[in-house]
């Protein structure tokens, strides 16, 4: 009985796996050579591309996108641009970072944005420090200061479901909470160059550490609660620099593995007890330069695979 048991089990999940596969789609957004934006299936074979601008036009690296509500990606080429493009790869929006809104001759970096529900733009302005709120024409809506010490190399930055925002500075390697009007409500200091962090549907925040090599979950109180380093157990993949991080709707994680080389995937995904369930590995197409990604799970992948049906 308990060996049909087990063989049941397994079907169950070899078939639960089937399904994500079938279902999963990625965005990715990978620099450093292989420029490029492509989206793939769940295997990684790519269904659109596009070929971002590479280093000989200023740009240093991909370290956000977003898939939006309406099928445009929103992503950036430099540190100075972010832009809005349809799936007929054209550019429908952008922003010059550069020489917005008082930034000429300032020197500013930009590793993180969104498109906020109202429609403006958020966007996180390294070497400036500050978070910004921009309309459709670019104006100026909304901004506050970020904290000293957090101001010249922050990478990601994610709302939280209490309306605030985690921003993460790779030096001095913290993860600062801003409420609406930019006050400090909570912080973690990891003390690594740290790159995401996002707040789970537990309350509890998960933080990719970048240079740490790992990702921890903390508690409110700053207790670490679930931790991967340095390799995942039981497993041959190595943890390098990690970035992005997603939380399924099972409560799994999707780790992103930047700069791991060719025998580590690239992105994975991790239950709770630290099983492996699904690898990301597409080296030829990203290479070693794959920051930044989003995974796309039911029906905001089947919304999007009938977008790219419509295009054929």
């Amino acid at each position: 009985m308990k060996l049909r048991y087990f063989s049941l089990f397994s079907l169950t999940l070899y078939l639960a796996i089937g399904c994500l596969a079938k279902d999963r789609l990625v965005l990715v957004s990978a620099s450093y050579g292989k420029n490029i934006l492509a989206i793939t299936d769940a295997k990684g074979d790519v269904l659109w591309s596009y070929k971002t601008a590479g280093r000989e036009k200023g740009h240093a690296g991909h370290h956000d996108v977003h898939m939006l509500g309406n099928g445009n990606i929103l992503f950036h080429e430099t540190w100075q641009d972010v832009k809005e493009i349809n799936l007929k790869k054209k550019i429908v929006w952008k922003y010059d970072c550069a020489t917005a809104n008082g930034n000429r001759g300032r020197g500013v970096n930009v590793h993180a944005f969104s498109r906020l529900a109202n429609g403006n733009t958020q966007i996180v302005e390294s070497g400036v420090g500050r978070v910004i709120d921009v309309d459709g024409s670019g104006k100026l809506i909304r901004s506050f200061a970020l904290k000293p010490g957090g101001t010249a190399s922050t990478r990601w930055a994610r709302a939280t479901p209490q309306g605030t925002l985690l921003v993460c500075s790779e030096q001095p390697g913290v993860v600062t909470e801003y409420d609406k009007n930019g006050k400090v409500v909570w912080d973690y200091l990891i003390k690594t160059r740290v790159y995401g962090a996002i707040r789970l549907k537990n309350g509890n925040t998960l933080i990719a550490s970048g240079s740490g090599n790992s990702v921890v979950e903390v508690t409110p109180d700053k207790k670490v609660v679930w931790e991967i380093k340095g390799k995942v157990p039981g497993t041959d993949i190595e943890l390098k620099w990690m970035t992005c991080l997603q939380e399924t709707e099972s409560g799994n994680f999707i780790v992103g593995n930047c700069h791991a080389g060719p025998d580590n995937p690239q992105i994975f995904e991790i239950t709770k007890d630290k099983k492996v369930v699904w690898e990301f590995n597409e080296f030829d197409l990203v290479g070693n330069g794959l920051a930044c990604w989003q995974v796309l799970d039911g029906k905001d992948a089947g919304k999007l695979r009938k977008k790219l049906s419509a295009l054929k």
